[in-house]
């Protein structure tokens, strides 16, 4: 590495090190401009200040300074900038060429339309799930934000055409919840609802599947959604790009906590103690947080349990992983390499969630570049070895077209699509909102340039109505129509961009469709330097 570079990643470092003690993530600011490196805290801290920083704050709310807020009513994500990430890859673009046109078709500019691209996917081992854009989402569970919004993001998904994962402990913190004298769970009106808002709109592209953790497991949700709805297809859940630890959810109400506490969940403060009890009735514990238990990996146990579910009916069996140490990612790889796992969802840090510590967020974890890079490698030495490779689907703070391109690229053969927490929430909600303030006469003018009715604000609202019928559009969500809009600027964006590298289906792409930008992003991803790629072809035309 040149001392230019050096040098400019000594800066990055310098400047990833120099975090101050706030983030509008906690609702936290530093009082002085000048920050000391290590430690975030004002240079001069006074006393007498009056505050915000996250020191401040927790002198007296504590540990809820942990969590960004207000819960319930934000997604976030984590913010650190890593030395190395996608942006540190570019696309090819060719002028000759064009791999993947419709049988019968020549290469030329009449034939090689960028419309013409087909990105259609599909993943599972012998029963294959079809989506019409690959991507889909990620898993929408507990948390109230996913709760509240679901049937947005349910009907989204759906007239999309593309799966959307029902997250981990839905069942488990539902207040109908109904168990049976065997602690199994008997009547889950929550999930109920959750499976047949898809369902309703549901063509033939893309599924739900639920996802299973620790808790689920306990509670019977396998055996509950396949005898009731026929589900095909669940997830076993290792962990996510966010956090090391269970999944979580924050509540309010003391007899609520205490519920869940009898459920068997980790709850803290702990509900049942009378300290605790006494603050929260003075107001001074305004919240409860519902943890879920961390899980245990072993070989032998993952393998009886996919052979469990597939034993009770179930066709597909996914799993999620998260940015564990690259002895995990291994294990994950070979496990669902021995099970026939039909798709590995792998999710790299620093991950976007309802309800993950800050600081977890920031700090744990292989980011999602490092990772996939290492999960690219892991798989070509299983698939070299003759074994077979798990469909894989990369996760971790993507949200445009140009990162679908990215991450199908960098993990071929083996990546059938990538999965979006956040990027696939907000025009639900957006369109959702859209719907409130129309209703209020309160449109603001980012929305109300375009018009003040829905015909004329959303620009797919007569696609949409095509597809789900004139006599149902009434019906359907705004926020669904938010989402099937958000999932056709990705679908014409990535056609576009594939056509401009002379790829027109997605198994085309490859990972001759990057450059590096630097020396440091050739180490970690294998992806050949800027002005190395296609020197030699280049030179030779000079010298013919």
């Amino acid at each position: 590495m040149d001392s230019c570079a050096r040098q400019f990643w000594r800066w990055r470092r310098y400047m990833n090190i120099q975090r101050p003690n706030s983030d509008d993530a906690t609702r936290s600011v530093n009082r002085s401009r000048s920050v000391v490196p290590g430690s975030g805290l004002c240079s001069r801290c006074v006393d007498g200040c009056q505050g915000n920083c996250e020191v401040f704050r927790a002198a007296f709310r504590g540990r809820e300074l942990i969590y960004p807020g207000p819960f319930g009513n934000i997604t976030a994500g984590g913010d650190k900038d890593y030395p190395v990430d996608y942006s540190h890859l570019n696309i090819q673009g060719y002028a000759q060429g064009a791999c993947g046109l419709p049988d019968g078709l020549s290469a030329g500019p009449d034939t090689a339309r960028f419309p013409l691209v087909d990105t259609e996917t599909e993943y599972g081992w012998e029963r294959k799930v079809k989506m019409k854009v690959p991507v889909f989402t990620g898993a929408l569970g507990s948390t109230e934000i996913a709760r509240r919004n679901w049937e947005h993001f349910a009907a989204g998904a759906a007239i999309a055409g593309v799966t959307i994962v029902c997250g981990e402990n839905v069942c488990g913190i539902d207040p109908g919840l109904e168990l049976g004298a065997d602690g199994k769970v008997k009547k889950a009106p929550d999930m109920d609802r959750r499976i047949e808002a898809y369902r309703r709109y549901h063509s033939g592209y893309g599924e739900i599947l639920i996802q299973m953790n620790v808790e689920d497991t306990k509670l019977g949700v396998a055996e509950y959604i396949i005898g009731k709805h026929g589900i095909e297809t669940i997830e076993l859940k290792w962990g996510q790009g966010a956090k090391c630890i269970g999944g979580e959810i924050k509540v309010a109400d003391l007899a609520r906590a205490r519920e869940l506490q009898r459920r068997g969940y980790i709850v803290t403060p702990d509900p049942s103690d009378p300290v605790v009890e006494a603050s929260w009735r003075a107001g001074a514990v305004k919240e409860f947080e519902r943890h879920s238990r961390l899980g245990f990996v072993s070989e032998d146990g993952f393998l009886k349990e996919v052979e469990r579910l597939r034993a009770l009916g179930y066709r597909r069996v996914t799993l999620k992983t998260g940015a564990y140490s690259l002895k995990e990612l291994a294990q994950a790889i070979k496990y669902c390499s021995k099970a026939k796992i039909d798709l590995l969802t792998i999710d790299g840090a620093s991950g976007g969630t309802g309800m993950s510590p800050w600081r977890m967020m920031e700090e744990w974890g292989i980011p999602s570049l490092y990772l996939h890079s290492a999960a690219y490698e892991f798989a070509a030495i299983l698939a070299a070895r003759g074994e077979r490779v798990p469909d894989l689907a990369f996760a971790g703070g993507f949200s445009t077209e140009d990162h679908i391109f990215k991450a199908l690229a960098l993990g071929s053969p083996f990546v059938k699509a990538v999965c979006m927490g956040r990027a696939l929430m907000i025009p639900g909600m957006v369109g959702k909102n859209i719907g409130l303030w129309i209703k209020e006469g309160k449109l603001p003018k980012s929305v109300s340039e375009f018009g003040s009715t829905p015909e004329e604000i959303f620009v797919n609202y007569e696609r949409v109505k095509d597809i789900v019928g004139a006599g149902e559009i009434n019906s359907l969500p705004l926020g669904a129509i938010g989402i099937y809009s958000y999932a056709d600027k990705l679908r014409v964006g990535l056609q576009q961009l594939m056509a401009g590298a002379r790829r027109f289906r997605v198994s085309a792409l490859g990972r001759q469709d990057l450059m590096s930008l630097t020396e440091e992003c050739v180490r970690v991803t294998g992806i050949p330097y800027v002005m190395d790629c296609c020197r030699d072809e280049a030179l030779a035309i000079l010298k013919s």
